[in-house]
């Protein structure tokens, strides 16, 4: 055995998940009301670019003798995540007329909902298969 390898774990497939559910979600929306279906969607948008964003920076390294890298990573990623977080909510809410506010929360919590809940799932189940 030269090294284990350390599996990375297949964080890319709540992103998967996320976007089908809000697309789903903000097509049904469109069937009774435009603006909502829109500010739902770019509410999820929100939520969703900032953690794949992360997910992509956290999880580059592997390895016990890559722990430095992997510390630096996580915490610029958390800080990309928070500013395109910021960046996200301020290009909605300067950009979109008109909007509902309660419904760009309602998609970026429901997208954090399932973030949270995939990441239990991953950390639950035996995802290295």
């Amino acid at each position: 055995m030269a090294g284990a390898e350390i599996a990375r774990p297949p964080v890319y497939r709540i992103t998967w998940v996320q976007l089908a559910l809000l697309v789903v979600a903000s097509l049904f929306l469109l069937m009774s009301d435009r603006v909502i279906a829109y500010s739902v969607f770019s509410g999820g948008l929100t939520a969703i670019v900032p953690q794949a964003y992360f997910a992509l920076y956290a999880f580059r390294w592997r390895g016990a003798r890559s722990a430095q890298a992997i510390a630096r990573a996580s915490y610029v990623g958390e800080v990309g995540k928070f500013a395109l977080s910021v960046a996200g909510f301020a290009i909605v809410f300067t950009m979109l007329r008109p909007i509902s506010g309660l419904a760009v929360f309602a998609g970026f919590l429901a997208m954090l909902v399932i973030q949270i809940i995939g990441s239990w799932l991953l950390l639950k189940g035996d995802w290295r298969k």
